[in-house]
């Protein structure tokens, strides 16, 4: 009987092994467009909803003084720690910097997100 349990325990351990190779869920990095024309940084694995929960006034206090419009920027990050990455980059950007990421999708994107009404 105890062989059958080890067995049992290795199959376990290697099955474990193999989804610790699976790819992992993909982050990203995204900005956000204020009323007063700032611009917020931060990573999701989800931009869409965390822009949704900007808008109704949940998540970044960044957004009290000035409510989120408009989703601007997303980029694909392979995970979290490279997301991570990427939003400390950016943030380090002066905001003429962070207006050609926004440019660089050729407006295309912001259109999508929030269509003229």
């Amino acid at each position: 009987m105890p062989s059958s349990s080890v067995s049992s325990s290795a199959s376990s351990a290697a099955s474990g092994a193999t989804l610790a190779t699976i790819t992992p869920k993909p982050w990203f990095v995204y900005l956000v467009r204020a009323a007063n024309g700032s611009l917020y940084c931060g990573v999701s694995d989800d931009p869409q909803r965390r822009f949704v929960a900007h808008q109704s006034g949940k998540g970044a206090r960044f957004f009290y003084s000035s409510p989120a419009v408009a989703l601007v920027y997303i980029e694909a990050c392979v995970d979290k720690r490279e997301a991570l990455r990427q939003e400390r980059l950016i943030k380090q950007l002066k905001k003429s910097a962070k207006e050609i990421l926004v440019a660089s999708l050729a407006g295309g994107f912001e259109a999508v997100i929030n269509p003229p009404s």
